[in-house]
């Protein structure tokens, strides 16, 4: 018999901004402690010294997490230039310095190339797999490794300021799984200066900002207490870059027991993902076929 998971049955989505100097796995368990939660996850993976948005999903919200992964994200950062790290940040070793400078000119000019679809090869420090294991373990045990190149769709990469000749901060809006440290690299590559990551922060990730998150400090404070409750927000923004379909009563007990569901749209389309909502809740996320939804994920 399964042993029961302790915790409260509690869902919706806690938008946290991460300090710098922990994990997004520490923010997670931090998080779920201290609402008392069964279930918690998070939507995409910061660097341990990248601040701003972590998502944290409770209970149900995990089921949207797929969604908020998929989404935009918006991230601000800064490029030391001159040099470059084993890790592609400034946590890193300097593995090679450079005495050229490029102008704001050519930095615009480079930029070009990074924006649209794009490939990019992981950083050696990732938690890509490598043969069953993560690339920043064999990275830290010294073992260099061919990384496959991946794509990642960059939909606005800006230059905002040059604060001095050795760095210049940028702006990216872009898909999902993009790494800014390759970003900061490659540019360097492509300038023929090196270039790493010196700060990090994520704006924002789909329907979640920066300006909204709770910091880990009023986490602490508000542990366990109807206060720290009062900042989550409905899981149904995990659902809001999908068509929600209102379904007629009947239709929410037969996608609640996984069957397909009558629902009433004049948004979406044959064969269009969405999801069903009754009085306002979401019921389940699926397929739109001839008026009906066909549940792959139903929320208790």
């Amino acid at each position: 018999m399964a042993r029961k998971r302790k915790g409260r049955d509690i869902s919706g989505w806690l938008v946290v901004d991460k300090p710098a100097g922990v994990t997004s796995t520490m923010v997670v368990n931090k998080v779920r402690w201290c609402f008392d939660a069964k279930k918690a996850g998070h939507a995409g993976t910061l660097d341990p010294a990248a601040t701003g948005v972590l998502a944290v999903a409770l209970g149900e919200a995990t089921k949207t997490v797929p969604f908020i992964t998929e989404a935009l994200k918006a991230y601000r950062f800064t490029v030391q230039l001159g040099q470059a790290t084993n890790t592609d940040d400034a946590e890193g070793e300097v593995i090679a310095r450079e005495a050229a400078r490029p102008s704001d000119a050519q930095i615009e000019a480079a930029l070009v190339g990074f924006r649209g679809d794009i490939e990019q090869v992981p950083p050696q420090f990732s938690a890509v797999k490598v043969e069953g294991e993560r690339a920043y373990d064999l990275a830290r045990e010294g073992e260099a490794m061919i990384l496959a190149a991946r794509p990642l769709w960059v939909e606005r990469l800006q230059l905002i300021a040059r604060p001095s000749v050795d760095q210049v901060e940028l702006e990216m809006v872009c898909g999902k799984g993009g790494y800014v440290r390759s970003i900061a690299r490659d540019l360097g590559e492509v300038l023929g200066c090196l270039g790493h990551v010196a700060w990090l922060r994520r704006e924002w990730s789909g329907p979640f900002t920066a300006g909204e998150g709770i910091s880990i400090e009023e986490i602490d404070r508000l542990a366990k207490t109807g206060e720290l409750d009062a900042w989550l927000k409905p899981l149904e923004l995990g659902l809001a870059d999908l068509p929600e379909l209102p379904c007629t009563p009947e239709g929410a007990v037969r996608l609640k027991n996984g069957n397909p569901g009558m629902v009433l749209t004049s948004s979406a389309s044959y064969g269009d993902e969405a999801w069903a909502s009754y009085q306002g809740r979401a019921v389940a996320v699926g397929v739109y076929k001839a008026g009906e939804l066909h549940p792959s994920r139903v929320f208790n």
